[in-house]
């Protein structure tokens, strides 16, 4: 059986609703035929469900051989729930633009009678009551939950080799991170495990592992997902979204996921179905805020991405708003240590003695905890009020342009143990903010922001190119994308790590 991309019906409306997995035809996929479930991104999977042509117990299935010929390798997977996702499969009621479609949910999120470890060896035993909103969403869009994901300790570190999880290999090259926190989400999809996974990014934990792994990963407004909308502090860095191969798998599952009207003003996005029809002013630039400047494979790339938006007509002009980066990257850290001493204290509250902390939470963590001990509370109102500041300068910045494109990361995926959680924590607080220096902005602003894998270097490694709109504007990212997608595609890169496929 050989369905060809190209072969799905084009609807008209934009709107989820119009999204039939009988024949949706949604631009951004190459023109190959479709041969094995490997090269099916989510969509194509659940059309084929619709239309007969797999059953949701074969999609379940051929991602349980993908993951059993890899995840050995890259540790990805490290809660499974195969015989419930079995179960699921053979009764066959799954409804929805993701029908039986193999899901992973991040090892931060809650799914109901499964353990959420957040990575940490204090919570291997710990249960969830109830599945977590984003959860609902997805699994009411039809996915399929076939385990949790990998995840560094609480999601505090841009690297997935947590002491309770283990490291998480890049299915590029498994001597290199597969970035954070969401590394294991997209190991998953970069090996072909299953064709999207859920993520969270808090400051760059959904794009910092897309740029890793040569994925698609969104980071949408603050407020817009189901669930979030009614936190729209500018101290609330995290939302939650999807890793994906393809533009229109992040574009579903966007629609699935989020809120509706709500947050600061946000209407619906609905389904974007359409690459971008029009000309768009683009600053680029290529320096951390606070002048860090990336790697010349990074920054060579970036030039080529600036140059195909050239050749796309965009008007391209290099250009970054002027800001203290310094006293933004530290007011960040003061805000991240929040949460990291919110566990330590929540132990202790529940009996853990102090001298036993050091086997339950990593190093990283436990700096962080005590890093915040000279912030406290009341000083979190100065991190708002820097926080605040920024976001001026940025807006208006971002007044005279559409879009922003930098790179995600100054250099390609590191090398296991290179930001582990067992570095110095000073030395690893440096290379951390070096590494990661342009993603947390957006978290800070709540504005949306996109990795796209348009790049590789020399030695066979993604290096993403991220894009950054202002609030509320998914929309614009996810025309970018697909056209981006279309003229520079990436669906026909393989990882050599990427587990065979089932033939159709």
């Amino acid at each position: 059986m050989n369905i060809s991309r190209r072969r799905f019906v084009r609807h008209g409306s934009h709107s989820l609703a119009a999204l039939s997995v009988a024949g949706c035809g949604l631009p951004g996929a190459d023109t190959q035929e479709i041969t094995n479930l490997t090269e099916a991104d989510g969509v194509a999977q659940a059309m084929l469900l619709s239309k007969g042509e797999v059953s949701a117990a074969e999609l379940l299935q051929a991602a349980l051989d993908r993951a059993a010929s890899v995840n050995e390798q890259i540790n990805a997977i490290v809660t499974p729930t195969f015989e419930s996702a079995r179960e699921r499969a053979l009764a066959g009621t799954f409804s929805g633009p993701m029908q039986g479609v193999p899901y992973l949910i991040k090892d931060l999120t809650d799914v109901a009678g499964v353990r959420t470890s957040h990575g940490c060896r204090a919570f291997m035993d710990n249960i969830a009551e109830t599945d977590a909103p984003i959860v609902q969403m997805v699994k009411a869009g039809g996915v399929n939950i076939i385990g949790k994901s990998n995840t560094p300790e609480f999601g505090l570190i841009g690297t997935t080799e947590s002491l309770a999880l283990g490291a998480c290999r890049n299915p590029w090259n498994p001597e290199h991170s597969a970035g954070g926190s969401s590394g294991g989400a997209a190991a998953a999809v970069a090996a072909g495990i299953v064709p999207a996974a859920q993520a969270s990014d808090g400051g760059g934990s959904i794009r910092i592992p897309a740029s890793c792994c040569g994925l698609v990963g969104l980071k949408p407004s603050r407020g817009r997902m189901f669930g979030e909308q009614s936190d729209t502090l500018v101290t609330q860095l995290g939302v939650r979204h999807a890793v994906s191969r393809s533009v229109r798998d992040s574009a579903v599952l966007l629609a699935l996921g989020e809120a509706g009207a709500g947050g600061l003003g946000l209407q619906p996005v609905g389904f974007v179905a359409e690459p971008l029809q029009r000309r768009l002013k683009i600053a680029f630039s290529t320096a951390t805020a606070t002048g860090t400047r990336p790697q010349a494979d990074v920054e060579a790339a970036q030039q080529q991405v600036a140059r195909l938006c050239t050749d796309l007509g965009h008007e391209v002009i290099e250009a970054a708003p002027v800001y203290d980066g310094q006293a933004f990257e530290d007011a960040f850290l003061d805000l991240w240590s929040r949460q990291a001493w919110t566990v330590r204290e929540q132990l202790l509250a529940g009996g853990v003695p102090e001298a036993q902390l050091e086997n339950l939470l990593e190093p990283w963590t436990l700096y962080l905890a005590e890093h915040f001990e000279s912030v406290g509370d009341a000083g979190l109102l100065a991190v708002a009020a820097k926080f605040t500041a920024v976001q001026a300068v940025v807006e208006e910045f971002m007044q005279d342009y559409d879009v922003w494109l930098t790179p995600v990361l100054t250099s390609a995926p590191p090398r296991i143990g290179e930001q582990g959680p067992n570095v110095a924590p000073r030395v690893l607080r440096q290379r951390t903010f070096d590494y990661v220096g342009y993603t947390p902005l957006a978290n800070a602003m709540g504005t949306p922001a996109i990795s796209l894998p348009l790049s590789w270097n020399a030695a066979g490694m993604p290096i993403g190119s991220m894009f950054m709109a202002k609030y509320g504007q998914e929309s614009l990212l996810l025309q970018l994308a697909y056209q981006l997608e279309l003229a520079q595609p990436w669906a026909g890169k393989r990882a050599p790590l990427s587990a065979p496929g089932a033939p159709l």
